[in-house]
């Protein structure tokens, strides 16, 4: 993003009120921006020690009300002084300026080397920014060549009166015509000119209300609370209707502004029709720039995760550049050592830093069997560059796994993944983006259990970044993050045994298949999460799965012993019903051996089972 600004002086009024804003926008942006300063080389002051080649010279950006000439601003990155003879003159720079504009607009931001990003680029528009003071009639006043580059100028006023040169309510000439005389001698008296200088402004006025398109007047006394949101509005508002944007590109816009209410209030209206795929490309590109409240308006309006999220955007996602540093690469290594610059991660990659920071007997989908022949299916139907790496000549092309995948039929739902939020949050935790781990689970299904699952990739990405020997403030993070999963997590228990007992066991006790066949009571053991374990609901079901099918209340332990002593008193015991059997929590003893009951019932069951006997 470019910020082009005329440097008048440097501490005061609206300098640096533009200045400070610059500094500001800069800390509150994720990109880059790119702030330049262009002035005469007459008015700089002290300008004959900037001559030179590379070479330092201290600038103080303090200037003495006595003299006429100015002081760079210490707000911008870079300048551009133009010399044309003139001393203490200003308005030297004007026409390099037009020149830069009409050359910047008329440029590529950079070539594209996908589809997909020559879809979500926007091209570069400029908006000419003027805040009238009345110090400079040259700057006041619109300069007729801008025109010529149909470069969109916003006006922020900040006068007491409204001027009569800026007529925005009429649409005719004519008016600015019959008031001739009375305007001359307004610009006259507004600028302190002579009639010659005023004449000449008028004419350049008349040709600005020709374009009157490309002006909007943005009155900054009429709402002075929440000014910067304001014209910020206002700025993008008018790109939007002077550029006669698509729908596609002007959120693509609001995205790269980062104004998502900009989006749902101009963007977003009853009626608009987008084109396919539109969405899941703005989608994308909000993941990418770690854009929450886009992600959540996306959502709103139609974005099916299920049907967006597939095997190469995932893929995609965990080799992007952009988002908070993140410690996925340190892990990598010990996982996957002597890994060349610019490698590019696979899903197997993936699953394997998966299971090295899970732990124990925890698998990840990305590097189970089944997973393989529909990774190298889907990879191939894309035709991605991802398949020109060493990985995945390695994970898909073995002669017997090339001959599965060639026996599969392709179908678009191969790509697709059946919880696309649990995904999600597993990328947003190892790419160390909070917030969006947290909306992640605040949507899909399996609450619980995700936030155990993030809760123990944050503990052991934390210990990870302690053996590194990397930075305290790190570990510090990675911890924080896992305490406020620990927290929501028994929240979401203790509202749900506080709802319904049994059916908040049956969530602690059940097997879940999209995470490796574990259950949230197994997870939490696993994440050494101590206060769930401590809760009554898990104490409740340890204390079943000790006393097995003997339904007792009071004085346990004497019955169990009086049966022990005297046999004939186990007949007076109550016990469970069948069903209340079958709905208790299993061991992972009695798990195996029911399932090599079922296993033994099937094949006894089956047609041939003589014969195969």
């Amino acid at each position: 993003m470019f910020y082009f600004k005329y440097q008048l002086r440097a501490n005061w009024g609206v300098t640096k009120q533009v200045g400070d804003a610059l500094l500001l926008e800069g800390q509150q942006r994720t990109g880059r921006v790119v702030s330049i300063g262009i002035a005469p080389w007459g008015i700089v002051e002290r300008n004959h020690e900037l001559l030179g080649h590379n070479r330092e010279v201290p600038c103080h950006s303090i200037s003495s009300p006595r003299s006429k000439l100015a002081v760079l601003n210490n707000r911008h990155a870079y300048f551009l002084l133009v010399d044309n003879g003139t001393q203490a003159k200003y308005g030297a720079e004007l026409i390099l300026r037009r020149k830069l504009e009409k050359f910047i607009s008329n440029l590529k931001l950079h070539p594209c080397k996908s589809k997909r990003v020559c879809k979500a680029m926007p091209w570069p528009h400029l908006a000419n920014f003027k805040i009238i003071s009345g110090k400079y009639p040259g700057e006041a006043s619109l300069n007729k060549r801008g025109f010529e580059v149909t470069v969109l100028v916003v006006i922020a006023m900040q006068l007491k009166r409204r001027p009569s040169g800026y007529t925005s309510d009429s649409d005719e000439q004519s008016i600015l015509e019959s008031t001739r005389e009375y305007l001359i001698a307004t610009i006259q008296k507004t600028f302190e000119v002579v009639p010659e200088q005023a004449e000449k402004l008028y004419q350049e006025l008349l040709q600005c209300t020709r374009n009157k398109n490309l002006i909007t007047v943005f009155r900054i006394q009429e709402k002075p609370e929440g000014e910067a949101q304001e014209l910020d509005q206002t700025i993008l508002t008018a790109l939007f209707k002077s550029q006669h944007l698509s729908p596609p590109e002007q959120l693509s816009l609001a995205l790269t502004w980062n104004r998502v209410d900009i989006a749902r209030s101009e963007i977003f209206v009853y009626g608009q029709e987008w084109p396919l795929g539109a969405l899941d490309e703005a989608m994308m590109q909000a993941l990418e720039h770690d854009r929450i409240d886009f992600v959540k308006l996306l959502l709103e309006n139609g974005v099916s995760m299920k049907k967006f999220l597939t095997i190469p955007r995932l893929e995609e996602l965990y080799n992007t550049k952009h988002g908070p540093a993140n410690t996925l690469g340190y892990i990598l290594r010990d996982v996957r050592p002597h890994i060349p610059k610019g490698y590019i991660y696979t899903l197997h990659d993936i699953g394997l830093v998966i299971n090295k920071l899970m732990g124990g007997a925890y698998r990840s989908y990305y590097t189970r069997r089944k997973f393989r022949p529909i990774y190298a299916k889907v990879m191939n139907s894309y035709a991605n560059a991802h398949r020109k790496s060493s990985t995945y000549q390695r994970y898909a092309g073995a002669n017997s796994l090339s001959l599965v995948t060639g026996l599969m039929p392709f179908t678009t739902e191969m790509a697709l993944f059946e919880f696309p939020f649990n995904e999600l949050l597993i990328w947003a935790v190892l790419t160390k983006r909070q917030q969006m781990a947290l909306l992640m689970w605040t949507h899909g299904e399996e609450a619980l259990a995700k936030s155990l699952v993030a809760c123990k990739l944050y503990k052991a990405m934390a210990h990870e970044a302690a053996e590194d020997d990397l930075d305290t403030e790190i570990y510090e993070e990675l911890r924080s993050y896992a305490k406020e999963f620990e927290s929501k997590g028994l929240k979401l228990l203790d509202f749900s045994y506080r709802t319904d007992g049994e059916k908040a066991q049956r969530l602690l006790t059940c097997e879940l298949h999209s995470w490796s066949n574990q259950s949230c009571l197994s997870l939490a053991v696993a994440a050494n999460h101590r206060a769930l374990l401590a809760h009554p609901c898990s104490q409740v079901i340890l204390a079943d799965l000790w006393m097995g099918g003997l339904r007792t209340r009071k004085n346990t332990n004497f019955k169990v012993i009086l049966g022990l002593v005297l046999p004939y008193y186990i007949k007076h015991l109550d016990f469970k019903s069948k069903e209340e059997l079958q709905q208790m929590p299993q061991t992972e003893e009695e798990h195996l051996e029911n399932q090599n009951l079922d296993n033994d019932d099937s094949d006894r069951s089956h047609p041939d089972a003589e014969c195969i006997s």
